[in-house]
């Protein structure tokens, strides 16, 4: 079986930490979506790190990690990613695989994400501008180069190929790239001659034959699940299926291969980029979990939106995810309120009221219903027990496993990866 490990918010919930906590009980840590844009925290030992394409169980040596075919990769990226992990000694080239299968990014399509983001104007939807949209785009087209490419004699002719229709495209958007492209091209080529040190791998049959002898594999998804191609607060989403499904196909398994769905969510809310945000908080609240949260883009470093849970938007992503058990984050960035609240319902234009979330958030105007709670004011770094914390935060946990029908097995109390309380047993 094969446990899937995902956002239910807008990104940015934590999942780097809690896959670096469950890692030990697994063999194979697999990426099934996204790119660069993602921004995986891990802080353990005083160390802080920011991963962006490796999974997240890299830093135990005894667990393979795969890139998995629903990836979109970044040589450059890469190549940078696994200089910086140098200085800790890892066994690389041994417990990481790249599947062949997975697109690449080339600076191109880093150029026509500026491109599209510059044409939109005051209609821009916050893109990372890391190429991730224009990759998949090439890769629905049937136009994009794939990692098991880079094996083939011809790599640099379908490079050219593939060049020369983006050129057509940035010069219809007036788009200047002359000045940056030589050398953009020269590292990127260098980087690729860099990744095919490491193992470039059928990866499905890899994850397949770990299923069939019985190791334990976690998946692990970037961004959240409100930034779903198809189930997010659309067009102001990413480009990849965030979902359990994705895990599918990101990684070539079966639907009956899913086990244990676990789903991180924090306290409260945030969102990176434009996009409809029903609990935004524009005001000293908001500044104040911001400040406290340090909440600022791993990837990109922008000030990120920040906002009261809102549960109508978490139960629609645990209803199609098919979440199993709960994970939530952050909790003691609201050590400082005296009062915190949750969204339960949203209010419609027509003065109805509804748990569910609309067809299209940008155009329907919902303001949100709120229950307050009596804040807990206390330092929860060293709380490693649930019977140890605030009657107030119990309140808070009790209430939200009430409403959303799961149990909350992890609650983190701080960034380093030994503040958690384990509630319960997680994997079966």
């Amino acid at each position: 079986m094969i446990d899937v490990l995902l956002g239910l918010q807008w990104g940015d919930e934590g999942k780097g930490k809690i896959v670096d906590v469950l890692a030990p009980q697994y063999q194979v840590v697999a990426r099934f979506q996204g790119g660069p844009n993602a921004g995986h925290t891990l802080e353990f030992n005083g160390l802080k790190h920011v991963l962006h394409q490796i999974p997240s169980g890299i830093f135990r040596d005894d667990i393979l990690n795969i890139i998995g075919n629903g990836v979109v990769l970044d040589p450059i990226v890469f190549k940078k990613e696994i200089d910086g992990l140098a200085k800790y000694n890892l066994s690389l080239t041994q417990n990481l695989q790249i599947s062949r299968k997975a697109s690449i990014i080339i600076p191109t399509h880093r150029l026509l994400d500026a491109a599209y983001e510059q044409a939109k104007g005051e209609s821009k939807i916050g893109s990372t501008l890391r190429g991730i949209g224009p990759t998949y785009q090439d890769k629905v087209a049937r136009l994009g180069l794939r990692v098991g490419d880079v094996e083939s004699p011809n790599f640099r002719a379908k490079y050219d190929k593939l060049v020369a229709i983006h050129k057509v495209i940035l010069d219809q958007n007036n788009f200047d790239y002359s000045s940056v492209l030589p050398q953009a091209e020269a590292e990127f080529f260098g980087a690729v001659e860099f990744m095919k040190e490491f193992q470039l791998s059928d990866s499905e049959y890899a994850i397949n034959d770990a299923i069939q002898s019985g190791k334990k594999i976690l998946a692990e998804g970037a961004q959240g699940s409100l930034l779903d191609i198809d189930f997010g607060s659309y067009p102001f989403v990413t480009s990849s299926s965030t979902m359990t499904a994705g895990a599918c196909t990101g990684l070539g398994v079966a639907p009956r291969q899913i086990g244990e769905v676990f789903g991180i969510f924090k306290a409260y809310c945030t969102r990176v980029g434009s996009g409809p945000f029903p609990t935004e908080l524009s005001d000293e609240t908001g500044e104040r979990i911001r400040a406290e949260g340090r909440e600022f883009g791993a990837t990109t470093g922008r000030p990120r939106r920040c906002g009261w849970l809102d549960l109508p938007a978490l139960k629609y992503a645990i209803m199609i995810n098919g979440v199993t058990q709960l994970v939530m984050m952050k909790v003691d960035v609201l050590n400082i309120f005296d009062e915190i609240k949750v969204c339960t319902h949203y209010e419609l234009p027509d003065g109805s009221t509804t748990e569910q979330m609309p067809y299209d958030l940008c155009d329907t105007a919902v303001t949100p219903i709120y229950k307050s709670f009596k804040g807990w004011q206390t330092d929860l770094t060293n709380m490693r027990s649930f019977e140890e914390v605030p009657a107030e935060l119990a309140d808070y946990v009790y209430f939200l496993e009430d409403v959303l029908g799961l149990p909350i097995n992890f609650i983190s109390t701080s960034p380093d990866r030994e503040a958690i309380i384990h509630r319960r047993a997680v994997i079966a």
